[in-house]
């Protein structure tokens, strides 16, 4: 898959996980929310609870489940930038989590699986927030 082919399957997954989690009830506040530091996905709103989403997406399970590269190193980097996002809008005292949204877009079905973790991980590394 050339590097074009897997950012815009990561940007359809985006897009169908935003989709998703509207009809759960959660806002979307931001989309590919950038810093020096990385991205996160999606950041919600689930009534007055920050959420701090990460989508993975893939075609197959060759490399494992999707949302099993969510690795420790991963979920620290999401901590920081979680932890950065709540500083510049002034949200600190506000409930947060992290959910996943793990997509695989099969050849054997039109329909993706959608598998969703709300909750999936605390906080995690010396930046810890709750």
């Amino acid at each position: 898959m050339t590097r074009w082919q897997h950012t815009k399957l990561g940007e359809r997954g985006e897009d169908l996980a935003a989709r998703f989690l509207v009809t759960r009830g959660l806002t979307v506040s931001e989309r590919r929310y950038r810093t020096r530091q990385g991205e996160i996905d999606l950041v919600c709103r689930d009534r007055d609870t920050v959420v701090f989403v990460e989508v993975k997406t893939r075609r197959t399970c060759k490399a494992g489940e999707p949302f099993e590269a969510i690795t420790r190193h991963k979920q620290q980097r999401l901590t920081r930038l979680a932890l950065a996002y709540l500083k510049r809008h002034d949200l600190l005292e506000a409930p947060a989590r992290f959910d996943v949204v793990s997509i695989l877009y099969s050849e054997k079905t039109s329909t993706p699986t959608i598998d969703y973790f709300r909750d999936a991980f605390p906080a995690s590394g010396s930046d810890c927030f709750y």
